[in-house]
């Protein structure tokens, strides 16, 4: 990936259906290199072009953080199990005091209620959770900027 490569993703995270014939032009190269230089991004996997809802228009007014304590039990087994509760939109391995961290996603705080005791705790391996309700968010976006200098 060249500077050109990562100057057209830069386009395509401020708008994902930016036409390339406006790429091209801002960059003085043809539309073709352009689409080329997409298509074969997305062929490496190294871009995805993907609509983003914002989860509070759509009526889910109530996002949290989860702490997932796992003890006992296969803990990508139980992060593949967690991924497919459609409440849940991000489930992340990492260090520190939990195993797992999830981003989740609920219409109300009884929903959140009813997904933490009825779907996440019956896991087995599941040892403890701990829930942090976001109050408000600071930043909140899709946009990649390591593919920039700072």
């Amino acid at each position: 990936m060249d500077e050109l490569d990562r100057t057209i993703l830069q386009f395509l995270q401020q708008d994902g259906r930016k036409p390339f014939t406006e790429i091209a032009q801002k960059l003085d190269i043809s539309e073709g290199t352009v689409r080329n230089r997409v298509s074969r991004l997305i062929e490496d996997d190294i871009l995805r072009i993907v609509g983003v809802a914002d989860p509070v228009k759509l009526g889910f007014t109530v996002s949290s953080v989860v702490g997932v304590s796992v003890q006992g039990g296969d803990i990508d087994k139980i992060g593949k199990k967690i991924a497919t509760f459609p409440e849940v939109n991000d489930v992340i391995m990492v260090s520190g005091e939990f195993d797992l961290i999830l981003i989740v996603y609920c219409r109300d705080r009884e929903h959140l209620t009813t997904f933490l005791k009825q779907s996440l705790r019956p896991i087995l391996g599941i040892s403890r959770t701990q829930t942090f309700i976001v109050l408000s968010s600071f930043k909140s976006n899709t946009d990649m900027h390591p593919l920039t200098d700072f």
